[in-house]
């Protein structure tokens, strides 16, 4: 049993951690404790055809390692517990005095023959101080379970339980032997204390991923923590390879073959990339760790994954083509954390997808402090949204027909931060990449709510208000609940709102989209189509969708403006809308000579700077009301 765990433990985390070598010295401490054991009862037993000093050596040894398991059960637990270096080397310190001590008192026994004797007329004798090899061994099991029991709070109550349950099992052993001396249990109980660990806490499926048989994410995060605490002066290489379109191999050839070409690439790496530090770094992307490798050996490797990636992959009846982008961060030692490094290399895989950097990203120093600031970004974000403290322009649209501005869009600004003024244009991406913008939709509907009540109050006529809502608001399952409970705890005329999203989140979820739709106009809430020309959707899809208002893009503005052929399809285009029953807006106008031109296609209503650039909630007022002065 002691060997089947030996062999297996072997194969599972080869972090040079504390805890791992210590794990490996209570094998060989048992293995040894019982190996000589057994010799030793075999020598005392023939102890006129074997060797006195043989006989004396092994046992000498065997008393030895005995209580020494001990000891060595006592330094795994203490490891596992304490993670400060500075008081880990206290706690050891204190505990292995008595074992020093202990093994002075063996080394003194062919002299004192304190502990045994053998010789051949008597053999083997135990001396007056035998007792002191048992209450070695209890005095270390007690002080594990006490050194358990003290920590219990900053422990995991599965590890809690495992730490105390192994000297507690060989107590009760060693017991059980003192009762029956004929009986040796010594070696099965720590055999079964070893087991008990190994299995929940050094068992290679921890630390090992399942299908690839090579380290997983954890056992990354765990190596580079180590390499950076304990030897934070020294640099390495961290390149992640994520596989593109990867879901169309499970799609096309079925996830049993989509495995079976994981594992192919994964040995392929292994056979490219540096020996046994290649990880899965998620479903399918995989790391690489150069520690000792040089720039030359590093780029040979990069350029050979990206050499096979050219060729097609066979696997069984199935050839495929597949593509991959590579995310690569170098440590310098410069005082980074293992979460920014990596954030780093995750921040420069996304890059690398986006393509702005072409197939293989360097995460270079221009990029860690683009990333700071994204983290800052979105720690502004973060504290805003608690605080509910988004300042909201509002920018006016002006009616055609009427000549008035009953209508205006929201827009959340960050005008002043610790880091000066953020842009919709950086943080919006931001928020929708983090989730954040979920809340903060919700946020804007609750200020668009109360900033409409307000003028209400004032006696200034509202037509509506649009509210910008994002694709990934459509991902919420409660998502028309939860705009009804904020309409209406504000008590807002729900005609007074209206909710815009872009052609992207049209096409994205079109049936989530056109369901939502529906249930906010049997609310009496109208809905717009936003950024309409920008290529995502049809006609026939926006005709299915009850939309009261559809903005043409900005784009679209400008390209009338440069030829008569688009000048023509706009102009048709907002016909066609118009013949739906749809009012069209104009956006982005900016000089009178486009103003003259969306006014002769036939708009409804225009927005842009040529009537006001989006000013806040008391500048909306005031402007407001002047305009309705005239």
């Amino acid at each position: 049993m002691l060997g089947i765990i030996w062999v297996y433990s072997r194969r599972g985390s080869h972090l040079p951690t504390l805890k791992n070598r210590i794990f490996q010295g209570c094998l060989m401490v048992t293995f040894g404790a019982m190996l000589t054991n057994i010799l030793s009862t075999i020598m005392i037993y023939q102890c006129d055809q074997v060797p006195m000093w043989m006989t004396w050596t092994v046992t000498t040894v065997y008393y030895v390692l005995t209580p020494l398991m001990g000891l060595a059960y006592f330094l795994y637990t203490v490891s596992v517990i304490y993670t400060e270096n500075g008081q880990l080397k206290k706690v050891i310190g204190v505990g292995i005095i008595p074992g020093v001590i202990y093994v002075l008192l063996v080394i003194a026994n062919p002299f004192t023959k304190q502990l045994f004797d053998i010789n051949l007329s008597d053999g083997y004798v135990r001396g007056d101080w035998v007792a002191a090899t048992y209450l070695v061994f209890y005095a270390y099991c007690l002080a594990s379970i006490i050194v358990t029991v003290w920590n219990y709070k900053r422990i995991d109550r599965k590890i809690y339980h495992i730490l105390a349950a192994f000297p507690i099992l060989a107590v009760v052993v060693i017991v059980v032997q003192q009762i029956y001396p004929n009986i040796i249990l010594s070696g099965s109980a720590a055999t079964c204390a070893l087991m008990i660990i190994y299995l929940h806490l050094q068992n290679k499926q921890i630390s090992m991923d399942y299908l690839t048989n090579v380290p997983n994410r954890q056992e990354l995060l765990n190596m580079l923590e180590l390499m950076i605490s304990k030897t934070p002066d020294r640099r390495f290489v961290l390149v992640v390879v994520s596989l593109r379109d990867f879901r169309q191999v499970n799609n096309t050839c079925g996830q049993q073959m989509g495995d079976e070409f994981l594992k192919e690439f994964c040995r392929f790496l292994s056979s490219v990339g540096p020996a046994g530090n290649i990880y899965r770094f998620s479903g399918d992307e995989f790391a690489l760790l150069f520690t000792r490798e040089g720039e030359k050996q590093i780029r040979q490797c990069i350029d050979q994954i990206n050499q096979r990636m050219q060729q097609p992959w066979q696997m069984e009846d199935y050839r495929f083509h597949l593509s991959c982008v590579t995310g690569i961060i170098r440590y310098t030692g410069e005082g980074e954390s293992l979460e920014q490094t990596v954030s780093a290399i995750e921040y420069a895989v996304f890059r690398a997808k986006a393509g702005r950097y072409g197939q293989v990203c360097y995460c270079d120093k221009n990029m860690l402090e683009e990333l700071e600031r994204r983290r800052r970004v979105i720690q502004i974000l973060k504290d805003s949204l608690s605080e509910q403290s988004f300042e909201m322009y509002y920018q006016p649209i002006y009616s055609v027909k009427s000549g008035d501005f009953h209508y205006a869009e929201s827009l959340m600004r960050i005008p002043d931060s610790p880091i000066g003024p953020i842009y919709p244009s950086e943080f919006i991406p931001i928020a929708e990449e983090t989730g954040l913008i979920v809340d903060i939709t919700y946020v804007v509907l609750d200020k668009v709510c109360k900033f409409i009540n307000r003028l209400l109050e004032k006696g200034i006529q509202v037509g509506s208000i649009h509210v910008n809502f994002s694709a990934v608001q459509f991902s919420q399952p409660d998502l028309v609940d939860k705009v009804l409970e904020i309409i209406r705890s504000n008590h807002t005329p729900m005609s007074a709102i209206e909710i815009e999203f872009t052609e992207s989140t049209l096409a994205e979820s079109t049936e989530v989209v056109t369901e939502f739709a529906l249930r906010m106009k049997d609310n009496g809430i109208k809905m717009g189509l936003d950024d309409f020309g920008t290529g995502y959707s049809n006609i026939a899809t926006v005709i299915n969708i009850p939309f009261g208002t559809v903005k043409l893009d900005k784009s679209l503005v400008r390209a009338a403006m440069d030829k008569s052929l688009s000048a023509l399809a706009v102009k048709n285009l907002s016909y066609t809308f118009k013949q739906l029953g749809m009012k069209v807006i104009a956006e982005g106008v900016e000089t009178d000579e486009q103003r003259s031109l969306v006014e002769g296609f036939g708009v409804d209503q225009i927005q842009g700077f040529y009537y006001a650039k989006p000013m806040p909630g008391d500048d909306m007022e005031r402007f407001l009301l002047e305009h309705e002065r005239r």
